[in-house]
């Protein structure tokens, strides 16, 4: 891969970034009031949040180890890919996997979880959500002496451990080649939604880097999460273009998360305005088949495998549940994937390190 020129960074902007680093103690807003009812199980959650976790002896890991993973959403291609992950991680081992998808449900996915403690599983895995839904039930898993490994959710638990792919660092490269590739200034259009940790961790950069290049101006902003994000994306941005209309309008579109990616994508090639350029966040095989198509304003996502995610995810938990030491915390290196970087011939995820180096490196 070759590696692009570098614009050197001010002092100042690295007080910055260390600041945001140590100063982000609330990433997740509070539930919508709308949001349903905890379920029946919270009063013993509540009773076993002051309790200690129980000291795990280890189990050996047989065919008859039961482990569960509750997600907030399995939809999109990312979310798939991570899901095949973790499948074949508890195939490879011979244990028994179950995978509950909240699709978007806070209730739900809390609902899951206490199903998961009450079965008496072995271990749990915890994708995405929210902390003041999880936390309660969480903190019975420990106090049970159940393991739980999360991803891509801050739980302040005892106990826990929590797996990202270094959220930071993802937004830090693409807001990066950015801001080159538009030589600092021009209107950008930026796509985000909150209430997700790794979207409010990587909306932190964001605003150091719009503080740091002053030319940059954001003129448009929009995202929902939704069962079909992409799609609504997509119509979102068609209405900005529509309010932009003239080429040089718009200079670059910030997405981070692909389904977000996608949809900005697919609206910019109908609407005819590939010189409209686009960053995001996250790689499956249809984001890279985008980018490699004609004229895609695509231009750079950074990521990490979200099969590799799923893997460690799984080999973390049984490690535990062996009664084996594991990190408080694991960050993935992500890597930032440029058009340039990708041959002519449309390729898979698999592929990708023989054209990205630092890919097949940091997998």
């Amino acid at each position: 891969m070759k590696k692009s020129k570098k614009m050197l960074w001010p002092l100042t902007l690295l007080v910055l970034l260390i600041f945001a680093l140590t100063a982000c103690t609330k990433e997740q807003p509070s539930l919508n009031e709308k949001a349903q009812a905890a379920p029946a199980q919270a009063a013993p959650a509540q009773q076993a949040a002051s309790a200690k976790p129980v000291q795990q002896e280890g189990k050996k890991v047989t065919k008859d180890t039961k482990i569960a993973l509750i997600s907030e959403f399995t939809s999109g291609t990312h979310a798939a890919q991570y899901i095949t992950g973790v499948t074949k991680a508890a195939k490879k081992a011979g244990v028994q996997l179950s995978v509950s998808d909240s699709n978007n449900d806070q209730s739900k996915m809390a609902a899951y979880l206490d199903t998961a403690i009450n079965q008496n599983v072995d271990g749990i895995m915890i994708d995405h959500g929210r902390a003041e839904t999880l936390e309660p039930g969480v903190k019975r898993a420990i106090a049970k002496g159940i393991p739980v490994i999360a991803t891509d959710v801050e739980l302040k638990v005892e106990g826990v451990t929590t797996i990202d792919q270094d959220d930071y660092m993802l937004a830090l490269q693409g807001l990066k080649q950015m801001m080159q590739d538009i030589n600092g200034k021009g209107n950008i259009v930026y796509a985000f939604v909150g209430g997700f940790a790794p979207m409010e961790k990587r909306d932190s950069i964001y605003k150091i880097m719009m503080n740091r290049y002053p030319d940059v101006k954001q003129i448009a902003t929009f995202g929902s999460a939704t069962d079909n994000t992409s799609l609504d994306t997509q119509n979102k941005m068609a209405a900005v273009l529509k309010q932009y209309p003239n080429k040089g309008d718009i200079a670059a579109v910030w997405a981070p998360w692909d389904e977000f990616a996608k949809g900005v994508t697919r609206a910019i090639k109908e609407a005819g305005r590939d010189e409209i350029k686009v960053y995001g966040v996250d790689l499956s095989d249809e984001d890279l088949q985008m980018m490699q198509a004609k004229n895609s304003p695509w231009k750079a996502s950074a990521a990490v495998n979200p099969a590799s995610v799923g893997e460690k995810q799984v080999d973390l938990l049984l490690k535990k549940v062996s009664g084996q030491e594991i990190p408080r915390y694991y960050s993935f290196d992500p890597v930032l994937v440029k058009q340039t970087d990708l041959p002519n011939q449309t390729i898979n995820m698999d592929q990708l390190s023989q054209y990205v180096e630092e890919w097949g490196k940091k997998e």
